[in-house]
């Protein structure tokens, strides 16, 4: 599969995947899931979000050090983050266990590189949306390396796999291409335009890849209703030293703006 567009490589086209990675920071893997497989991690995490927000799904998958206590839309609570999500739904772990994602991840940060869905908060389910009662409809310039700049886990790569295609009505990121080579000083602190930012748009089931120092950056989305709702399943691979197990979410740097 050739797509053709700056940035996006199908699944036989790994290599040129890994080189885009290498010199931008960043990279899209398209053609990899069929409809069914989206489809029933989709339905499956619809239900455990749902089953989140009301307050029954149990163990855990949400706290406060993202979401927001009093989110809600149209009137009633809601969970727009659901942690460890690959523990509440099969399908959503086999999504991330794709031989085709995983072979990207070890080809960014070698052989021996590990997911971290066991601790800290996992594989996360997000769902972002502007509405009026929304606690998370964008966030501010970043990089994921600050969330634990103390931690020996890095280098790292973070994936996201669209359920929702991007477009300006329900956001989109933002990112500073080469960005992952210069440190951090002189990220903004907020929602800044940043001199050679890019909008990098995807369709529904493509894997987003970024570097953990990538600057990046998400847009609010300018629709209202089901054309503003983003949803995706995020989690990170990395390099460096495995985080034990227990090691929770005490440390964890909330830096960017939402």
């Amino acid at each position: 599969m050739t797509t053709g567009v700056p940035g996006v490589f199908g699944p036989d086209e790994l290599d040129q995947l890994e080189a885009f990675f290498a010199e931008h920071g960043y990279a899209t893997l398209r053609g990899v899931f069929d409809d069914a497989e989206l489809g029933q991690a989709e339905a499956e995490l619809v239900d455990v979000q749902r089953r989140q927000a009301e307050g029954t799904l149990g163990g855990r998958h949400g706290s406060l050090t993202l979401d927001e206590p009093g989110a809600a839309i149209d009137g009633q609570p809601f969970a727009h983050y659901v942690y460890f999500a690959t523990e509440a739904s099969v399908r959503a772990d086999a999504l991330v266990h794709h031989p085709a994602l995983v072979a990207v991840a070890r080809r960014t940060l070698g052989p021996e590189a590990w997911l971290l869905d066991y601790e800290i908060f996992g594989v996360v389910y997000q769902d972002a949306r502007p509405d009026p009662g929304s606690g998370y409809s964008r966030i501010g310039w970043h990089t994921d390396h600050q969330s634990g700049p103390h931690l020996d886990m890095w280098p790292g790569v973070a994936f996201t796999i669209h359920f929702d295609p991007t477009s300006p009505a329900n956001g989109f990121l933002r990112v500073v291409p080469g960005s992952h080579r210069s440190g951090t000083e002189g990220i903004p602190p907020g929602f800044e335009r940043v001199p050679g930012e890019i909008a990098v748009y995807q369709e529904r089931g493509d894997i987003l890849f970024h570097h953990a120092d990538l600057w990046h950056s998400a847009a609010r989305g300018t629709a209202d209703g089901p054309d503003a709702v983003r949803r995706h399943l995020r989690g990170s691979w990395h390099g460096g030293t495995r985080i034990d197990e227990g090691h929770g979410t005490d440390d964890f740097v909330k830096n960017a703006q939402r």
